[in-house]
């Protein structure tokens, strides 16, 4: 038929998640299709003007370090980089930087519409088609049947999204774009678990009716830590943000209003990030605090647009002018767009497996918000890896899975698949447990060859990773070999124990206060390369006896978090386990006993019954 078209994979969503998913199965070399509303949105910034953070930034890099998008992008259109926490150690410093909106999006359809094996449409699904529990394609709004052997939906906030701004309502999925309707409905007849969810956003002010004179300004970093292990420079100009605050004017206004903001009246069920909250719920929760900070962020170089950062609100527009009104800089600001609340449907992610698939629906993947999490960052790290596993799967490849202790996009998967949400997810630094290995620094050391390893990887950052890797393990090599007594050392002003005993170059490395310049000081014949590898270098000398425990630590988890679950396995048999852990240990299906510890409600206990069964039926250990 004329009106169809088929595909190995296709992605439906073009918003972050959909972007790295579709550029992931693209690099994997499977005939790919993207889907979405219109080609003009494509990698549009929804909310904030901004990319990374902490945790969030630890994410991109790793996203960068498997060849994905978003670092590279974000480098490009980025007018404010920052590394955060910088004053304090590796394992928590997150890379953020500004982003302006329209460069993002420019970069990010520039790089798609250049992918090999990726075709792009601009059509909105709206209906599924399934054969028994497998889906098999779906057809669009022009009326086009499109027949698929996996599918990845990244539907965002747009699955059955409303707007709300006061007692306004509006179905749509961001501002003046349509929502996705009837798409939830079909789930929910293969019994998934459908929830709803919320997030906000702020008004966007006129940057030219702001008094800027004697606010708080806020630089950018004159050495710019950069996303991509491949930026070497940076593109564009780079601006300063101000900061203001609220006060007791306007909190009192807020006040009076609340039972209008639709947060308050009871018309959105949805739980809002925790997080991130509403200007309402600081004024609600935190009454104690006499004022609320706010980042005045431009959108773009070339943009009049403020995005106020920490007065999110879902307040009529009219009490949205008169907060407005009462903050310092902003008495005469005109509004270009009022805040609002959106309220969509998710799906609860215990029904996925770790490689994202749906375990009620084969061959159906999800990706983003629609698995409860909130965030750029958080989405399109998910939508790497479900590209990642969808395309693996259609050429019947073992799957891509990351554990706990090689990334950050692990901790997030397990912690979405064993645990679900009860409010949107964030990634924060505290949710890894081997954070210290885990660094932003490092992610191309840790996972650039597994993704070299399966085809992932595309040649120019190959190259570029195994040059890097090489240079790194050789002056490694020479730190470990070069010794030193410390009556020599002493000479440089490097005090250590005079014990007599020799220390090698690296061990010296490792003392308090001393870097690379001291070493070349002592041994010329150590070259620089760049600040990447001096980074990691002394990283690793000055945390040496601390990787080392959490390296021990890793191995010791691994040896039961990886002991074999069968898939087979009849939870209804074990006597010593009761009905709510059996019934959870049915619902997430686990295939670890490390996830299965992890499942909300299922004991240690309950783990040691399961456990002493398996190993008395030999069930073998995996490496």
């Amino acid at each position: 038929m004329k009106n169809e078209l088929s595909f190995d994979v296709v992605v439906i969503g073009g918003g972050h998640a959909g972007c790295e998913a579709a550029a992931a199965s693209a690099r994997l070399g499977v005939n790919t299709a993207l889907f979405t509303h219109k080609f003009d949105t494509i990698g549009e910034m929804s909310c904030n003007p901004a990319i990374g953070g902490l945790g969030k930034g630890h994410l991109v890099r790793e996203i960068d370090a498997l060849d994905g998008l978003m670092g590279e992008v974000a480098d490009r259109s980025g007018i404010q980089f920052r590394l955060l926490n910088r004053s304090r150690g590796p394992a928590v410093r997150g890379p953020r930087t500004q982003s302006d909106r329209s460069l993002y999006k420019k970069y990010m359809q520039k790089k798609l519409v250049n992918y090999c094996n990726l075709s792009i449409y601009s059509d909105p699904v709206i209906r599924f088609n399934f054969n028994k529990n497998a889906i098999i394609g779906f057809i669009t709004q022009s009326g086009k049947e499109i027949k698929s052997s996996k599918i990845i939906l990244t539907t965002g906030t747009f699955l059955n999204g409303l707007i709300h701004i006061g007692e306004e309502k509006t179905p749509a999925g961001r501002f003046n774009e349509k929502a996705s309707t009837g798409l939830s409905e079909q789930l929910v007849k293969y019994n998934f678990k459908i929830g709803r969810l919320k997030t906000g956003t702020p008004p966007r002010l006129d940057s030219r009716t702001i008094n800027f004179d004697n606010l708080e300004e806020q630089h950018a970093d004159d050495d710019p830590y950069f996303f991509s292990f491949l930026t070497k420079k940076n593109f564009n100009k780079q601006i300063s943000c101000r900061m203001t605050y609220t006060n007791s004017a306007v909190h009192k206004i807020i006040s009076k209003n609340i039972g209008r903001s639709a947060m308050y009246s009871g018309d959105i069920k949805g739980v809002g990030p925790r997080y991130c909250p509403s200007i309402e719920d600081k004024i609600k929760k935190f009454s104690d605090k006499q004022r609320h900070q706010i980042f005045l962020e431009p959108e773009g170089l070339n943009d009049y647009t403020i995005y106020p950062n920490g007065i999110s609100t879902s307040l009529p527009a009219d009490v949205q002018q008169e907060i407005c009104s009462k903050i310092n800089g902003l008495e005469n600001v005109k509004i270009l767009r009022p805040g609002y609340a959106i309220e969509y449907d998710f799906v609860d992610p215990t029904e996925l497996f770790l490689t994202l698939e749906t375990k009620k629906i084969k061959n159906l993947f999800l990706a983003g918000q629609i698995n409860g999490t909130t965030g750029y960052e958080e989405a399109a790290a998910q939508g790497l890896i479900a590209g990642i596993n969808a395309a693996l799967s259609f050429k019947e490849r073992e799957p891509f899975i990351l554990d706990r202790s090689e990334a950050y996009i692990g901790v997030m998967i397990d912690d979405l698949v064993t645990k679900g949400v009860a409010e949107p997810y964030r990634m924060f630094t505290s949710r890894a447990e081997y954070r210290l290995s885990l660094r932003s620094d490092n992610a191309d050391i840790r996972l650039t060859q597994k993704g070299i390893d399966i085809g992932l990887v595309q040649k120019k950052r190959e190259e570029i990773y195994i040059e890097k890797y090489t240079q790194l393990l050789k002056i490694q090599r020479k730190l470990d070999n070069l010794k030193i007594t410390p009556s020599k050392v002493a000479r440089y002003g490097v005090n250590i124990a005079k014990d007599g005993i020799s220390r090698s170059a690296n061990q010296i490395l490792g003392q308090k206060s001393v870097n690379l310049r001291k070493i070349r000081e002592i041994w010329p014949e150590i070259i620089y390369v760049s600040r990447e590898i001096d980074e990691q270098l002394e990283i690793n000398s000055h945390y040496i006896g601390y990787l080392k425990k959490q390296n021990a630590d890793i191995l010791a988890f691994k040896r039961d978090e990886n002991f074999i679950i069968p898939d087979n396995i009849d939870y209804d048999r074990f006597a010593g386990l009761s009905n709510e852990v059996k019934s959870k240990l049915k619902k997430i299906k686990p295939k670890t006993m490390g996830q299965a510890l992890r499942i909300d409600g299922v004991t240690p206990a309950a783990v040691y019954i399961l456990l002493s069964h398996l190993k008395r039926k030999s069930i073998k250990h995996i490496a």
